[in-house]
């Protein structure tokens, strides 16, 4: 049985440390193939074998270890719009009734500690020494609504905990118990008669801690709805409706009730709502939303027209021939997104970390404390050092740093007609060293022309590729004006010619359009495909990069070397058979050489899936396209250096995010626990330490944005 491979919305995550132990618990499930959860996405994908197990034992899986799931639906942006907006709008309320309550807090709490001359007034009623218990009893009400805006860190870090699966929440949850239990336990003493413990209150760190938390929070999810903006706009692209031709009469419709076959109108200025191709009409139409390409392009009857592509000049009539799901940009959103579920090969330290992290912190925090309490003897102080180092820990950063980076990547390549398909090949691009082009429709137009008759052999040549497809045939046949003759037995091979019998005779055309009657060499038809006009600056620039430039092809070694030249390519692969294009591609590996690949053809699958990467034009066949890891929608060649420099720029961002999240960790903790102290320097203070935890996951994100500035 054929696995099946699903993707669900995760709700819940909150860390790194979540999403590995969503991944880790999906995964040993007998029958699950993979599992792959994505921080940034909140995404899960998941490949099992329908005979052992099913979606719904995953999905319970997933509640029974705290979590909850949704399931996705193609082309719902508005309602996955509205969703993070309202969660943005309650985070920002949690964030502002928590300020709202945390500023008289600090003031009650710590206003009468300030400098001599800088004290805040304070009602005689809540002096600290002389009316403690009610310089208590204010901060409690004052820290309860913050607790309440807050609840979600207690509810799902203590679960977590329960779970024995402690995240992030659980690191802010314990601080801030610990905080609230020992001011309570101040609270009792008080009540007792020992007033000096009014000054033993923590109400205020606990309560500017959940804020702070909440800010970072609100920040976090302002920049990760950034990060995936180039989804939202292409998905936005298509018009809600469709006006189509019915029994001469316009009439419009929502674009979920068009059929194949429909006739549909588009005037100036309109969108293509669907797939398809025009029958009546024509015009210049702007397709920079799937390629990149700025130039309008010239349309007219046969042509094909794409969906939330703009008609720029005059009205076409179109037959719809793809809808829904099945249309260029529905399979270029399902590309941009699975690859933004993906993860590189870079985030497996990343995980690997975060599987320990959150212990590995707790067992740090717990240690510092006693071991500061058994050196000094102080509770506060201890609990000072405990509270600091749980909080300053930040699995949001680690988890964040790749998924976010590779997102805005990804959508940087969709906008210019770039399609990634997996973060494995947006890392991978940047390791290249040597492109290997095929020829034909790739370095070339793909059009080639008749330049030059050598023999009276015009008539053969053309009687007989007219029953071919390959472009040099067409070319021949355009070209000839007679009549045809009668062919018999004709036969075609891959990368040789064709034969076939006229006249009892013989007639065989091979690779340089040589042609041979009984076997003897009769003349020629010389045929030429102009290379496009951005073959040589592409190559000029690769070259400048320092990676070594191939071309391979079928053709005889004169046409291949005299178009190698014109593009400023040194080595060639001529007369290369199809099937053995991925042979010269194994040889170019063996040679210690990561490779792509750029082709358009059937023939160039095989060599596109040999390659490191492959790398296929968007206007070549689906099967060169499946088997390619990267698609350019437009035959551009200057896109290839234009693919590679965004590869480069993800990767260095992504080792700056790792390189900030692992440094601010490795940094902040130690500090945290005390180790400055112990040299003379300063404590760390738990309000301090929630800041630079809050500001540590925004700054991950906020550089991974960088992203969409890059000049590619």
């Amino acid at each position: 049985m054929t696995n099946r491979r699903v993707t669900l919305k995760i709700i819940g995550m909150t860390c790194a440390a979540c999403s590995a132990r969503v991944e880790r618990s999906i995964s040993k499930i007998e029958g699950v193939e993979s599992c792959s959860v994505n921080l940034a996405t909140e995404r899960m994908t998941v490949e099992f074998n329908p005979a052992t197990t099913d979606i719904d034992t995953i999905k319970k899986t997933i509640e029974k270890i705290g979590y909850s799931w949704a399931e996705i639906r193609s082309n719902v942006v508005d309602e996955d719009k509205l969703r993070k907006d309202k969660e943005i709008k309650t985070l920002w309320t949690k964030f502002a009734v928590s300020a709202g309550f945390s500023l008289p807090l600090l003031y009650v709490a710590m206003g009468h500690m300030l400098p001599f001359g800088w004290r805040l007034p304070l009602p005689e009623i809540l002096h600290p020494m002389h009316y403690p218990l009610n310089f208590a009893l204010i901060q409690i009400a004052l820290t309860i609504p913050i607790i309440i805006m807050g609840y979600r860190f207690y509810v799902v870090g203590f679960r977590a905990l329960w779970f024995r699966s402690p995240n992030m929440d659980s690191l802010i949850a314990i601080g801030t118990t610990v905080a609230v239990s020992y001011s309570l336990y101040a609270i009792y003493q008080i009540t007792q008669g020992h007033f000096a413990f009014a000054e033993h209150l923590y109400f205020e760190t606990a309560g500017v801690i959940i804020t702070l938390v909440l800010l970072g929070k609100s920040l976090e999810a302002v920049s990760k709805g950034r990060t995936s903006g180039a989804i939202k706009k292409l998905m936005g692209l298509t018009p809600k409706t469709a006006t189509i031709l019915v029994e001469g009469r316009e009439r419009e419709m929502p674009i979920e009730e068009l059929n194949v076959g429909d006739i549909i109108i588009v005037k100036p200025g309109g969108k293509i709502p669907v797939d398809g191709t025009v029958v009546s009409g024509s015009t210049a139409i702007d397709e920079s939303a799937l390629t990149g390409e700025s130039m309008p392009v010239d349309k007219k009857e046969g042509d094909s027209v794409f969906a939330a592509t703009i008609n720029t000049t005059g009205s076409i009539q179109f037959r719809a021939d793809k809808i829904g799901a099945d249309t260029a940009l529905a399979q270029i959103i399902k590309l941009v997104e699975d690859a933004q579920n993906s993860k590189a090969p870079i985030a497996q330290l990343a995980d690997i970390v975060s599987r320990y992290f959150v212990p590995v912190v707790l067992s740090i925090a717990v240690f510092s404390g006693l071991a500061w309490f058994i050196v000094t003897g102080d509770v506060e102080f201890s609990l000072t050092v405990l509270i600091s180092v749980l909080v300053i820990a930040c699995p949001c950063a680690l988890g964040l740093a790749t998924p976010t980076a590779i997102m805005v990547g990804t959508g940087k390549g969709a906008e210019n007609g770039i399609l990634i398909k997996s973060g494995e090949a947006l890392e991978g691009l940047h390791k290249i060293d040597t492109v290997v082009f095929d020829k034909t429709g790739t370095i070339t137009e793909g059009k080639p022309e008749v330049v030059a008759v050598e023999g009276d052999v015009l008539e053969l040549a053309a009687s007989l590729e007219r029953y071919s497809e390959h472009p040099i045939a067409k070319a021949i046949c355009r070209y000839y004006s007679g009549k045809y003759l009668e062919v018999k037995d004709f036969k075609a091979t891959a990368g040789r010619g064709v034969e076939g019998i006229i006249d009892g005779k013989r007639i065989e055309i091979g690779r340089g359009v040589t042609v041979l009657v009984d076997g003897q060499y009769m003349g020629r038809v010389v045929v030429l495909d102009k290379p496009k006009a951005s073959s040589h600056a592409a190559i000029a620039k690769l070259k400048n990069r320092g990676i070594e430039t191939v071309m391979i092809t079928g053709d005889n070694k004169e046409t291949a070397e005299a178009v190698a030249k014109q593009v400023g390519i040194e080595r060639v692969f001529a007369e290369v058979m199809p099937q053995d294009k991925a042979e010269q591609v194994k040889k170019l590996q063996k040679e210690g050489r990561r490779v792509a690949m750029v082709g358009d053809g059937i023939n160039d699958a095989p060599a596109l899936a040999q390659a490191d990467i492959g790398i296929a034009i968007g206007s070549g066949t689906d099967v060169a396209m499946e088997s390619a890891s990267i698609v350019l929608m437009k035959g551009d060649l200057v896109v290839v250096p234009m693919a590679i420099n965004l590869s480069r720029a993800t990767i260095r961002n992504i080792k700056q995010n790792l390189f900030w999240a692992f440094g601010y960790n490795v940094v902040g903790i130690p500090i945290a626990a005390g180790v400055l102290y112990v040299f003379g320097g300063p404590l760390l203070t738990p309000i301090f330490a929630a800041g630079a935890m809050s500001l540590s996951s925004v700054s991950v994100v906020m550089n991974a944005l960088r992203l969409k500035g890059a000049k590619l």
